[in-house]
């Protein structure tokens, strides 16, 4: 399997402005930093051939930058929250990237645990193991919130089989209001149109990119089988109800689907 590559790489290009070098890529998504995201988030940044962390706007403590909502294999309609209480130093005005742990190693302990507690039964368990480790080795390293939530994310997806690239927001220089921003983010990187959720197709305004000739898609998710709760719960029940492979070929459907979306407009 490819390696995911990484948003901390050392050809990601630090101090990039939307003038720099094409990077050739086709579809973008732009998405905070995530703990276990939901599947409809990570269907969607798969869909993509680029994922941009949007690591430089303000932390949301009711969002899901770093907390997971999960459920039990047997009933999941009981959904609870698994969260890494996370310090906030600059209070409401603090960004993602500076958002920290307050103990690390006990929500490193937390999370094996609460996530053995939940999906240990599942036959899929031990494959999965491996990347949960990773995930909670990284607590050793750091106390970045966005750096444990980013990393979640991208183990998921190369469990999957993503080969696409991510980059942090923080590496451009872009415009600050929201529907600029995520324009000049697609421009930064090249890209021919953006993967946009329901949540941001309520406040985008499309001029930006039809003004840089940019395809808005829309990206929507089923609601049956594997797709339940795709919008409310981590990608995890899916994972271990289900399995990576069978999660993969529904994921690669839906990907396939928005890639040949007649549906693509650029806004105008």
């Amino acid at each position: 399997m490819p390696p995911t590559s990484t948003s901390s790489e050392k050809d990601s290009p630090a101090g990039s402005s939307p003038s720099s070098a094409p990077l050739g890529l086709r579809l973008c998504a732009i998405h905070q930093p995530n703990l276990f995201p939901r599947l409809s988030t990570l269907a969607k940044i798969f869909a993509a051939d680029c994922w941009i962390v949007l690591d430089d706007v303000q932390f949301a403590r009711r969002d899901y930058q770093h907390r997971a909502r999960i459920a039990p294999l047997e009933r999941p309609e009981q959904h609870q929250w698994l969260t890494l209480p996370t310090h906030l130093p600059h209070g409401r005005s603090t960004i993602i990237r500076q958002a920290r742990l307050v103990d690390p190693l006990r929500s490193r302990r937390r999370m094996r645990h609460t996530l053995a507690h939940q999906y240990g039964s599942s036959r899929y368990w031990p494959e999965f193991r491996a990347l949960l480790d990773a995930v909670t080795d990284t607590m050793e390293r750091t106390d970045r919130t966005a750096v444990v939530a980013e990393t979640s994310t991208r183990l998921l997806l190369q469990l999957l089989g993503w080969t696409g690239r991510s980059f942090l927001s923080s590496q451009f220089t872009v415009r600050s209001e929201r529907s600029l921003r995520l324009a000049d983010l697609v421009q930064a990187v090249d890209a021919d149109g953006y993967l946009c959720g329901p949540g941001g197709m309520r406040y985008l305004r499309p001029e930006p990119f039809a003004n840089q000739r940019t395809a808005v898609i829309p990206f929507m998710t089923p609601s049956e089988g594997i797709w339940q709760g795709a919008r409310k719960v981590s990608a995890l029940h899916a994972l271990m109800a289900y399995g990576p492979d069978a999660v993969s070929e529904e994921v690669r459907r839906i990907a396939a689907v928005h890639r040949a979306s007649p549906n693509s407009h650029s806004g105008s």
